[in-house]
């Protein structure tokens, strides 16, 4: 009687093993099957548009609440200030880009084509404003704005006929 019903739970532990092996298996192959994007970065510089050499391209998946997913890949510009990477999943990709004497750049984007390419201009950092600085000669050309849009047009002249 024993060996029956351990050939019957074998045989029922098997069945649910092949059954469950089909699924991971398609649970795989779907992965495998996502498309996948070539993505090609020019970086320039933005007051000449020549290329930023060594920058780096650092790019991290986003799920659907807009979180950054963990892990990523971080690339290098070369000479041109370019470089690309092939097998990139579709969905929304957070790119930064990173360089000496640059501004940090950040952009969300949703890769949704084969091949995308894209341009980033990175500006110099500005100076940082601070309430101890003398500030007049700024506040006297906004104020010459400021007048400057104040004035209304001179009226029409009487003797001209209406249009």
């Amino acid at each position: 009687m024993k060996s029956a019903k351990v050939q019957g739970h074998t045989i029922a532990c098997l069945l649910l093993l092949l059954l469950g092996l089909p699924g991971t298996a398609s649970a795989q192959r779907d992965k495998d099957d996502e498309p996948t994007a070539i993505l090609n970065f020019i970086i320039l510089k933005e007051d000449n548009g020549k290329p930023v050499r060594n920058a780096a391209v650092i790019m991290h998946p986003v799920n659907n609440h807009g979180k950054q997913g963990r892990g990523g890949l971080e690339l290098k510009t070369d000479a041109n200030g370019k470089t690309s990477f092939d097998g990139i999943p579709y969905g929304k990709l957070r790119v930064q880009v990173l360089a000496s004497g640059f501004q940090t750049f950040g952009e969300d984007y949703e890769v949704n084509q084969g091949k995308m390419e894209f341009t980033v201009r990175l500006k110099r950092p500005q100076g940082q404003y601070s309430i101890y600085d003398d500030h007049s000669a700024e506040k006297k050309d906004e104020k010459k704005d400021d007048k400057k849009d104040d004035k209304a047009p001179p009226p029409p002249p009487a003797n001209t006929k209406p249009q």
